[in-house]
């Protein structure tokens, strides 16, 4: 089964809702489908990968982060190909102007104009915010290795946002992932998971993402173009991304995706 994937801050940044090795909920807990059939886990997911897993992207997005004493805005522009690579790089404001991240299936790296250097992300730089951000390193990292990292159950029928939503909980099958237990809810029109909360192993919340303003696109995909960060750990702290552009299936200059076009000019 595919990667439960979203992308959303790059091209192929994933939502914290990956769930595969799925086990069905009993049937007092599933909601019904429209024929008043229970439906599975693997059906739901299935409806989800329609709209959320794409061959190539590019886009352009503004993110916000609203801390404590002061808010920052940075804009980037991004490139998505398949589940795992991914590449950015910033537009605004003029002092990260120049800076570029690539992500190609489980290695990351940053260039830094300012020093004219290329540095791995990697060990504990990788919980680290990005930018300051809600969003870590760590987050981006995420890559189909998930299809084996989680179980999950459908937990029965929620409304968020005016919206009813199925939900689902995934919990880690291995011990070294970011967030050992996972809680989704999704859309049960539109396919596409409205909140998902992130818990760590002793049960504390580590993380509220939330998705927003859901458009459609060629073929019928739906999409959403807005996310929400929060990072339950830091008080007065929020990450909001917004896409200004986004054109999926688009044909992509081979060498983004390579170390080469980190320094280029």
């Amino acid at each position: 089964m595919k990667t439960l994937r979203i992308a959303l801050l790059t091209a192929s940044l994933t939502l914290p809702v990956a769930g595969v090795g799925l086990v069905h909920a009993d049937e007092e807990a599933a909601p019904a489908k429209a024929d008043g059939a229970i439906p599975t886990v693997e059906e739901i997911l299935a409806g989800i990968d329609k709209n959320m897993i794409f061959e190539s992207r590019t886009s352009t997005l503004k993110m916000t982060v609203e801390g404590k004493r002061r808010t920052r805005t940075f804009e980037m522009v991004s490139f998505g190909r398949g589940e795992s690579d991914t590449a950015m790089e910033y537009l605004a404001p003029s002092r990260e102007k120049g800076t570029k991240m690539l992500k190609i299936r489980d290695d990351m790296w940053m260039y830094m104009p300012s020093v004219e250097r290329t540095q791995k992300i990697s060990g504990h730089m990788l919980r680290e915010g990005m930018m300051g951000s809600d969003l870590s390193y760590e987050d981006m990292m995420q890559s189909d290795e998930l299809q084996t990292m989680y179980q999950g159950e459908l937990k029965g029928s929620e409304v968020v946002d005016g919206r009813d939503c199925w939900k689902l909980e995934m919990n880690a099958t291995d011990e070294t992932v970011s967030y050992p237990k996972r809680v989704s809810w999704i859309d049960k029109e539109l396919f596409i998971p409205l909140k998902s909360e992130m818990y760590a192993l002793s049960g504390m919340l580590l993380k509220t993402w939330t998705m927003s303003d859901i458009k459609e696109f060629e073929g019928g995909r739906q999409f959403p173009t807005r996310m929400t960060i929060k990072d339950e750990l830091k008080a007065n702290s929020v990450t909001t991304i917004e896409f200004t552009s986004l054109e999926f299936g688009v044909e992509l200059e081979g060498e983004v995706f390579s170390k080469r076009w980190l320094e280029r000019k």
